[in-house]
């Protein structure tokens, strides 16, 4: 089983245009509505392809209902945990060469109570969980040691936990010894508090997150690919992909490898395929076996060390 936790969901608005142009009005190609946070897209992409997630959730208010309602339409499992304020929308639009432009509302401010009620609503429910998942931005009223709080509280399950999230937040968790983290590049480098212009650049900052305590390293580079570092080795892998929306491509990419058994370059072969399928589909849709199919993924166990990781 695996067992996420989103601590600020979102329902999500993906608006489709031909082209953004500050200031005008425009006509909307494609619309799409869909349970947001990247916890929630994890679970999504794991449930599409057969597997079993729960999906750990604060919601409030009306447009917490409607997260609930859209989650139960994915048969995810769902744990609910009812709060004062109501859940955040996102609204993302996106350009016919997958360029988003997102707007993101902070989400709702989260009492004492309410945060604790979430921690152990999620230990309540990891008894038969393989992996867990903190993901995603913290509410308001969350401090930057929440996740690594949780990470202390779940190490005596034996589950392994993964971090997907940004900021402070994410460096403080890494000191708390996850076994996995997924930063893209932009949050490395923050992590890192340095500019990163080569996989070799990458690869000396994953293991600066080693070195702090992250087990494994799973960096998400957009178009080029991602990088896996960890104890027995280093690899990068890459495939095509004909972009639309790369809303939840990096979620897909974490869903991949942990179904593919989370370590090694399987695993990150699997990961690779599974965000280049979701680049390729509307909003934050997850891919599904017809979406990845017999997607081709180039792993390389010698990277070259001097290849740029920006576009």
């Amino acid at each position: 089983m695996f067992v996420t936790l989103t601590a600020n969901p979102s329902v999500d608005r993906t608006i489709e245009v031909d082209r953004l142009i500050r200031g005008e009005l425009h006509r909307a190609t494609g619309a799409h509505v869909q349970p947001g946070g990247k916890g929630i897209n994890v679970a999504r992409a794991l449930v599409r392809n057969g597997l079993k997630a729960r999906a750990v959730v604060p919601a409030g208010g009306a447009d917490g209902d409607h997260l609930i309602s859209l989650l139960h339409a994915y048969n995810i499992d769902v744990v609910r945990v009812r709060t004062a304020e109501p859940v955040r929308s996102n609204i993302s639009v996106v350009e016919p060469d997958a360029t988003v432009t997102k707007v993101n509302e902070s989400g709702p401010h989260l009492s004492g109570a309410e945060l604790e009620t979430l921690c152990d609503t999620l230990m309540s429910h990891v008894a038969d969980a393989e992996w867990v998942v903190v993901a995603g931005s913290l509410p308001p009223g969350a401090g930057e040691d929440f996740y690594a709080d949780l990470i202390a509280r779940l190490a005596p399950t034996g589950a392994q936990v993964v971090v997907d999230t940004s900021g402070p937040a994410f460096r403080t968790s890494v000191k708390a010894g996850p076994a996995l983290v997924k930063p893209n590049l932009d949050e490395l480098e923050e992590a890192v508090g340095r500019q990163l212009d080569t996989v070799r650049d990458v690869v000396d900052a994953a293991q600066e997150l080693r070195a702090l305590g992250a087990g494994k390293v799973l960096a998400s580079l957009g178009s080029k690919g991602a990088v896996l570092v960890e104890e027995a080795g280093v690899w990068c892998a890459n495939a095509s992909a004909e972009p639309r929306s790369s809303v939840g491509a990096g979620d897909a990419m974490l869903a991949g490898f942990l179904a593919a058994g989370g370590s090694g370059p399987q695993a990150l072969a699997t990961a690779v395929a599974w965000g280049a399928a979701a680049v390729s589909l509307p909003g934050s849709t997850m891919p599904g076996p017809e979406d990845v199919g017999a997607r081709r993924v180039r792993v390389d166990p010698r990277p070259e060390w001097d290849e740029k990781v920006r576009e």
